[in-house]
């Protein structure tokens, strides 16, 4: 890496909240299994399982990647839960939030405020419920960022996000503008086809599981 059930604690801006499926909760929460996520103790997400039927959900919005914890996210959560003092008391953008699990670990750890990026309406769904289920506030927005200025935060985590070269080459230019503006810049990633690998420096490294692993 280079770099219970409660009440909903979550904040949507209005774009996002504008574009969630009110069914889109229950769906997730009736058809996906709440399960604590390996190496990463006091952590648990909604995740799929054969039975979960996410072709009906895919067929209208894409691959459903925010229904698993990818190996690079895992990874900065990870991290984030060892070394709390890397986020505690900033203001944290888990950018590509997915399921929210680098959000959720940095607010674990004491982030001051955590914004996960999320322009996967249905993703907003899941991220309302694994916040809730691990008793954190996140803001979520669905905003793309990524041709934007460097957001108001302290630090930007990047989960997995250089699986696609189209992908990668929008990314890249945003967290240079990052680094450019003071922001610090984390990523986590298990060395995905369109890594940056010689623009980055290796903080630690961990054993996680990735999509599709036993």
């Amino acid at each position: 890496m280079s770099s219970g059930m409660t009440s909903l604690s979550i904040a949507l801006d209005p774009a996002a909240a504008a574009s969630v499926d009110p069914g889109l909760v229950e769906f997730v929460r009736a058809n996906m299994r709440l399960a604590p996520v390996p190496a990463l103790p006091g952590i648990s997400l909604y995740v799929a399982h054969p039975g979960s039927g996410l072709r009906r959900l895919s067929r209208r919005a894409g691959p459903p990647y925010w229904a698993y914890p990818w190996a690079g996210g895992a990874a900065l959560a990870r991290h984030f839960l060892d070394r709390p003092e890397t986020v505690a008391g900033r203001r944290v953008l888990d950018l590509g939030a997915g399921s929210g699990i680098v959000g959720i670990a940095a607010a674990k750890a004491g982030a001051r405020h955590v914004t996960a990026a999320e322009i996967d309406r249905n993703g907003h769904a899941a991220l309302a419920l694994n916040a809730a289920a691990n008793g954190v506030a996140i803001a979520v927005t669905g905003d793309d960022l990524l041709a934007g200025p460097p957001p108001a935060v302290d630090l930007v985590a990047v989960g997995d996000l250089f699986y696609e070269r189209r992908l990668a080459r929008r990314v890249t230019p945003f967290l240079d503008r990052c680094i450019a503006a003071g922001v610090e810049v984390l990523v986590g990633d298990p060395g995905r086809a369109y890594l940056p690998t010689a623009r980055l420096r290796i903080l630690a490294e961990y054993r996680v599981a990735d999509v599709g692993e036993a």
